[in-house]
């Protein structure tokens, strides 16, 4: 018997995309009120043997959610601007490039350069006190972009996708009113998996010590995706075993923390998340040659 496949996706602008074990799938709605569908073949990476080994898989699911994530995100643009120009592959490919630059700077040196400020000499106490920086830098970041109102409405949009997926692993019928009543907050959600990273962080980092400035700067680079890996397992892990009570306990702090990337959508963003999440599980549902989808 083949494996359950976990659904999931992204909120975009006036959107969503759902991410099948074939393709993926965004639904935007049109400034005038009409849905707009985009299906999209993975690549062989994407749903390969690595994409299913352990560890390996943590840093494959990263670039996954970067390069999908961004390709949606343009799309949503597009059709919230009513144009239809395509997104060319380098251009997804350098923003991927300058997300991951500015989240290293951000999340991982600023921390870095900041504790150094203090002169603690306990590797220990060093990396707690980075990474409380790295936390507190983190949640800063949200709460700003929930100020914004176009952000807002993203995140509604994550609430909607959050709604329906946990509505269909429930075996309830994909329906604006039967998906309402769900949580908008997911274990397997991105912001639950941020939230495991920076904890790793203060583990592998405190194994690395206190060398000098230019170490610790080239770990804070190059362990990232050792990081991301781990972070991956420690969710995969957590889904699949959330009867577990320590495992419930020790996901909570992600699930609070959806609380500031997470919004009630109303109907419409509901009916734009079911729209997502239906077409990816029809295409799933086809024989491989009938599978072969496109924008």
């Amino acid at each position: 018997m083949a494996d359950r496949f976990y659904y999931g996706g992204q909120a975009v602008i006036e959107g969503v995309m759902m991410r099948g074990r074939k393709a993926m799938v965004t639904v935007v709605r049109r400034p005038s009120r009409e849905l707009a569908m985009a299906a999209h073949p993975l690549a062989a990476v994407y749903t390969g043997r690595m994409r299913k080994t352990p560890l390996v898989r943590g840093i494959i699911v990263l670039i996954e959610a970067m390069a999908l994530g961004i390709k949606a995100l343009m799309y949503s643009a597009n059709v919230s601007l009513e144009e239809e120009e395509q997104t060319s592959g380098w251009l997804v490919w350098a923003m991927v490039v300058l997300a991951v630059g500015v989240a290293v700077v951000l999340f991982f040196l600023a921390p870095l350069f900041l504790s150094k400020l203090f002169g603690i000499g306990s590797p220990l106490l060093f990396n707690l006190v980075e990474g409380f920086i790295r936390l507190a830098i983190f949640i800063a970041y949200l709460k700003l972009m929930s100020l914004l109102p176009d952000i807002r409405r993203v995140f509604a949009y994550h609430g909607a996708e959050h709604k329906v997926v946990n509505a269909y692993e429930d075996g309830a019928p994909l329906e604006v009113e039967a998906a309402r009543k769900y949580n908008t907050a997911h274990v397997r959600c991105g912001t639950s998996f941020l939230f495991a990273v920076m904890v790793i962080a203060i583990v592998v980092f405190t194994l690395v010590g206190l060398p000098s400035l230019w170490l610790m700067v080239l770990s804070r680079v190059v362990l990232v995706p050792v990081i991301a890996a781990l972070g991956y397992e420690v969710i995969y892990f957590g889904s699949r075993h959330r009867q577990n009570g320590l495992l419930r306990a020790m996901t909570l702090p992600g699930l609070w923390l959806q609380s500031l990337t997470t919004r009630e959508p109303d109907n419409d963003q509901l009916e734009v998340a079911i729209s997502a999440l239906r077409k990816v599980v029809e295409i799933d549902q086809q024989p491989e040659e009938a599978a072969q989808v496109s924008s």
